[in-house]
């Protein structure tokens, strides 16, 4: 039987359903070419969108690198160094020795002295307790925080660069000690954006005008539209506390509106006729339209952002609003949540003052550290308390404390204790870290970090972890090169993470 014609047949067939003739393969890459030529024009036009976009909203929200655990940080600032070991790290081995002369490894000694000296050690004024399911010690400096410790973080092997408050506070803020670097909100600012588009993405409450002044919350080379916004200033009263110029009752708001239609006008065409100008001037003369702009929705939403007076009388009573003891911090502390409930993205609460000696500054008289406790302990304990009923601390990370801390004896054998870059204590809240937690220690004394040591790099690392956005990648080329918030150092510590399911 002549089988030829079928098995043709068959291999006819079987070419037909898995393989392409030459004028079947042009015809599909031909189309393909079309394909590729269409994305690479939606492509075009997306980014184009995306530009003009970012020109009319530079400060518009921003996807984060991954899946984020906090959507905003509210920074509770104690300037001056609060003593670690007579708040939250409790060192039995100071009673124990008390009076005792010993030597400690301390370059700032060593630098003033010029020769090893020994110190008396110093017991703390205060008793400790513990308190909550996880039996965290807190001294009776801070009743009102000491209830909070199961939902607290204690991160005890903290330590930093700089031994004197002005190269600490830089470092805190901006990640370098004598470099003009953005601050740590402005970096937040720059990679997340803002959550609401009529506030300033970033704000600081009363800020101190020493030890960095504006550059603790400054953009450096950034664009300005990402610098922090002072609301008040340190050593005035928090209930004058302000943006200036937010209304004019001169004129009526209709003409308030056409005034600012026409200088938009006039604005959009000056920039149509310095598209040709260098990038750097185009970008000064965007951050100031943009920023004229802010200025604006910000008259038509700030001030009721900033008024307390519809605040009922038990959410001021958890403030400390009804004593003056506690009345100023416990306003900016209320500040804080109502900005952050606004979508504002990093707040600063700064408890501080405009003179050499910062508050938490106790060289001689260390029993002055109860008056800062008494003012702040409650305010603190009132917005932690306050986020916490509103559903707020589980995408607000908290974050308590000071440049660093102070030292384990007494200061010219005094009543006071002297800085401590080597080993201190910060306390974290909400925003995806774990609660009843702490990590890290310092030696028995309470001066050096020993375990679990988190370098003021690694911190920032975390934070913006913590925020979604990995500090490797959240850069910004300046002067030829790459600059980030940990310039080429910083390690995020996982394991103050919590592992539980993110926030929705």
């Amino acid at each position: 039987m002549n089988t030829q014609p079928n098995a043709k047949s068959s291999v006819t067939n079987s070419e037909s359903t898995h393989s392409l003739t030459r004028r079947q393969m042009l015809g599909s890459m031909g189309c393909g070419f079309g394909l590729l030529s269409a994305a690479a024009m939606a492509s075009r036009q997306a980014n184009a969108e995306s530009v003009a976009s970012s020109a009319l909203n530079p400060l518009r929200e921003r996807s984060p690198h991954f899946p984020a655990r906090a959507k905003r940080v509210i920074f509770v600032f104690m300037q001056g160094g609060p003593s670690h070991v007579d708040t939250f790290d409790y060192k039995p081995l100071l009673a124990q020795q008390h009076g005792e002369m010993h030597t400690f490894d301390d370059a700032r000694t060593l630098a003033k002295s010029k020769t090893v000296t020994k110190h008396r050690v110093f017991q703390s004024p205060w008793k400790f307790k513990r308190y909550g399911q996880s039996g965290r010690y807190v001294s009776e400096l801070f009743p009102h925080i000491a209830q909070h410790v199961d939902d607290l973080c204690f991160v005890k092997g903290m330590h930093t660069d700089g031994v004197a408050h002005g190269p600490s506070t830089l470092f805190l803020h901006t990640g370098s000690i004598n470099l003009i670097r953005p601050s740590v909100g402005s970096w937040m600012l720059y990679g997340l954006g803002t959550e609401n588009e009529n506030l300033p993405g970033f704000v600081t409450i009363q800020p101190s005008m020493g030890n960095g002044g504006p550059r603790n919350y400054g953009n450096a080379f950034l664009p300005a539209h990402f610098q922090g916004t002072a609301v008040g200033r340190a050593g005035t009263s928090a209930a004058d506390a302000t943006i200036g110029n937010l209304s004019n009752s001169r004129i009526s708001h209709a003409q308030q509106q056409q005034q600012f239609e026409l200088l938009r006008s006039l604005n959009a065409t000056q920039m149509e006729h310095r598209r040709d100008d260098n990038r750097s001037g185009i970008e000064k003369l965007e951050s100031v339209l943009h920023s004229y702009e802010l200025a604006w929705r910000m008259q038509q939403n700030a001030p009721d952002t900033l008024d307390l007076s519809d605040e009922p009388q038990h959410v001021l009573d958890l403030y400390g609003i009804n004593d003056k003891r506690t009345e100023d911090f416990g306003r900016q502390c209320l500040m804080a949540r109502r900005l952050a409930e606004s979508g504002v993205r990093y707040i600063q609460v700064n408890y501080g003052d405009n003179t050499n000696n910062p508050r938490w500054d106790q060289h001689s008289n260390l029993p002055k550290h109860a008056d800062h406790a008494f003012a702040t302990d409650k305010p603190v304990a009132g917005l932690l308390a306050d986020l916490k009923q509103r559903g707020l601390l589980e995408d607000t990370l908290v974050w308590w404390g000071g440049e660093f801390g102070r030292t384990p004896y007494a200061q010219s054998n005094g009543t006071g204790r002297d800085h401590n870059p080597y080993g201190f204590t910060i306390f974290l809240a909400g925003g995806g870290v774990k609660r009843g937690f702490e990590y890290g220690a310092t030696d028995e004394f309470g001066h050096h970090a020993i375990s679990g040591k988190v370098h003021m790099h690694d911190w920032h690392a975390t934070l913006l972890h913590l925020m979604g956005l990995d500090h490797t990648a959240l850069t910004f080329m300046h002067d030829g090169r790459p600059f980030r918030l940990t310039d080429v150092h910083g390690e995020v510590i996982h394991d103050l993470i919590s592992t539980s399911a993110f926030p929705g």
